[in-house]
């Protein structure tokens, strides 16, 4: 009767375990992953960018996470290769007292059409741009519905035309749908690099004259899982 409770119980921890794994978030059905989960392959840290390029990127775990280095210094770091019309799935954990984004359609040096990460922030996944000049940009409203403080949310990019039509999707529920009346690209490009920022600057120093009081906390660091892209037509 020992041996069976034991075997019981074994079986009943088993079960939950295979529940949890099951449970595990993934990139839809019908995306490829562009991040691996184990090696940073496919992916550089730009050498042109204005807010550094010695920044740290690293995998722990499944997530690759971006840490400024030197302290102040940040980064972008981009695919290897080039997208046109896509959706763009990935996770995000977002740390108090830091700024990142995600860039789409970016040149080397990351001039793009950008979607704010500030954790807690109401500018939190607004469409801006980043070196460029965007002829309509958009504002998350609904997004306190929705956003995990201190946990992984999940963002949907859908981006097609070349004159971009976009749509952002936010643990699932919508947050905007713009259609831009033109391409804001330079010189008219169509495609561009997948990007993740590395905000530079520091807290507030007195002594060092910042005065980017929330813009990175030290050894604060900004992690992504599941990152995966559907090429559209």
């Amino acid at each position: 009767m020992k041996n069976r409770k034991v075997c019981g119980i074994a079986l009943c921890f088993f079960m939950l375990a295979a529940a949890g794994f099951a449970q595990t978030p993934k990139a839809p059905d019908g995306f490829s992953p562009i991040f691996d989960g184990k090696t940073l392959r496919g992916w550089h840290w730009s050498l042109t960018n204005h807010h550094g390029s010695n920044g740290l990127a690293f995998v722990e775990n499944g997530v690759l996470a971006l840490r400024q280095r030197p302290y102040g210094q940040g980064g972008l770091f981009i695919t290897d290769k080039k997208y046109h019309n896509f959706e763009l799935y990935l996770e995000v954990k977002a740390p108090f007292g830091c700024n990142s984004g995600i860039f789409v359609r970016s040149t080397e040096g990351g001039s793009a059409y950008q979607i704010e990460l500030l954790p807690g922030s109401a500018t939190n996944a607004s469409l801006i741009g980043e070196n460029q000049r965007v002829s309509q940009g958009a504002q998350a409203t609904e997004l306190s519905k929705v956003w995990k403080d201190d946990d992984f949310n999940s963002f949907r990019l859908r981006m097609e035309g070349d004159a971009p039509h976009m749509t952002l999707w936010v643990n699932g529920q919508q947050m905007w749908d713009v259609q831009e009346p033109v391409n804001d690209k330079v010189a008219g490009e169509t495609s561009g690099h997948i990007g993740l920022q590395l905000h530079w600057g520091v807290v507030y120093q007195p002594a060092a004259g910042s005065s980017n009081m929330n813009a990175w906390k030290p050894e604060a660091e900004y992690q992504f899982r599941n990152i995966a892209v559907k090429e559209l037509p």
